[in-house]
């Protein structure tokens, strides 16, 4: 008798039993969140989808920050004027921007986009301007 006929007669006169168990890897169903990461990196390097709608993005220029930034004070001193009881305006390449103080605690914002002409109105009540 060979050796393996010998060695499953010897376990099956004892009652040897093996048992197999699923342990799923996926924590999704109910395997260890531990593989999660190692799943999703894996998924990530196998993905060659480029999606056609979305742009890359580009980092703006110097000049770009600049302009922005400039941009950015001239509407906090323009909205520090308002407070002040000053109305006034700010105007760029892509929109305007209107302040007005209407006297009565009331604030009165107009904003036009000048690339596509649409225009939007905000009113603020109730500011206790000192």
């Amino acid at each position: 008798m060979n050796r393996f006929a010998l060695v499953l007669a010897t376990l099956l006169a004892t009652g040897a039993q093996a048992e197999l168990v699923y342990q799923p890897v996926n924590p999704n169903f109910g395997g260890n969140p531990l593989n999660a990461s190692g799943l999703l990196s894996n998924a990530n390097s196998q993905n060659d989808f480029d999606d056609p709608d979305i742009e890359a993005f580009e980092r703006p220029t110097d000049l770009e920050r600049l302009v922005s930034s400039l941009e950015s004070r001239l509407l906090s001193q323009l909205l520090s004027d308002v407070g002040e009881g000053q109305s006034g305006s700010f105007t760029t390449d892509n929109f305007s921007v209107e302040v007005i103080d209407n006297g009565t605690g009331g604030l009165e914002l107009n904003i036009v986009d000048l690339v596509t002409g649409d225009s939007t109105s905000i009113s603020v009540d109730g500011l206790i301007i000192d």
